[in-house]
C-alpha cells in the first residue's frame, strides 16, 4: 500500500510539473477512490436523479485536469480537492433544481452521519453550504475538516494529513463544527 501511496504522490507531483503522460498513468491510481468519494455523494439519492457517481467522477476530473500550479502535496490532498470539485458541482446542480422547483422544507441535517449527501435535498444542501462559509470566516480549518470529512469521505487521519496538524485536532475541530453548523442550520 505505501508503495502505490508513493507512487500516486510522484504522479501528481510530475503531472503538477507538466507531464501529461504522468496524469495518464495517474488515472488508474485515483479512479477507484474518486468513484467511491462520488457514490457516497450520490447514495440514496431521489429517484429519477440524472447524474450518476461515474458521470461526477468524469465532470469533476474534466475540472481537476483544468487546474493548473497546483503544489500536490500527497494523495489525500488530491482527493480532497477533488471532493471540493464534486461538492461544488452538485451545488450547482442543487441550486438548479431548487431555482425550478422553488419549494420544499428543510429537515433536520444530522452531520454525525457520514456521508449521505445524496439522501439531503437541495435546500438543505444549500443551507449548509451556506453555513459551512460562515464556519470558514470564523475558521478556516473547522471549515475544511467538514469539507474533507462529510463532503469528500476522508479519514481523520487523511484530514490530519492534509491541513499538517493532528487526528486528535481534527477531531477537535469536527466535533465543535458540527455543533456549530447544527445551531446555525436550525436557526434558519
Amino acid at each position: 500500500m505505501t508503495e502505490s501511496i508513493s507512487e500516486t504522490t510522484a504522479l501528481l507531483r510530475a503531472w503538477a510539473g507538466g507531464d501529461r503522460e504522468a496524469l495518464e498513468k495517474l488515472t488508474p491510481h485515483v479512479y477507484r477512490t474518486l468513484r467511491r468519494i462520488a457514490g457516497s455523494y450520490m447514495r440514496n439519492e431521489r429517484a429519477g436523479n440524472t447524474l450518476q457517481a461515474t458521470a461526477l467522477v468524469h465532470e469533476a476530473f474534466i475540472e481537476l485536469v483544468d487546474i493548473t500550479n497546483v503544489d500536490w502535496q500527497h494523495r489525500a490532498h488530491f482527493y480532497a480537492i477533488s471532493a471540493q470539485i464534486m461538492r461544488n458541482i452538485l451545488l450547482d446542480r442543487a441550486r438548479r433544481r431548487l431555482a425550478a422547483k422553488r419549494g420544499g422544507s428543510a429537515e433536520r441535517l444530522n452531520l454525525d452521519e457520514l456521508p449521505d449527501i445524496g439522501a439531503i435535498r437541495a435546500r438543505e444542501l444549500i443551507a449548509l453550504d451556506d453555513a459551512l462559509k460562515a464556519l470558514a470566516q470564523l475558521d478556516a480549518r473547522k471549515a475544511r475538516v467538514v469539507e474533507m470529512r462529510f463532503f469528500g469521505g476522508l479519514s481523520v487521519d487523511e484530514s490530519a494529513e492534509v491541513l499538517a496538524v493532528s487526528p486528535e485536532t481534527v477531531m477537535r475541530d469536527w466535533k465543535f463544527a458540527r455543533s456549530w453548523l447544527q445551531s446555525q442550520i436550525s436557526h434558519n
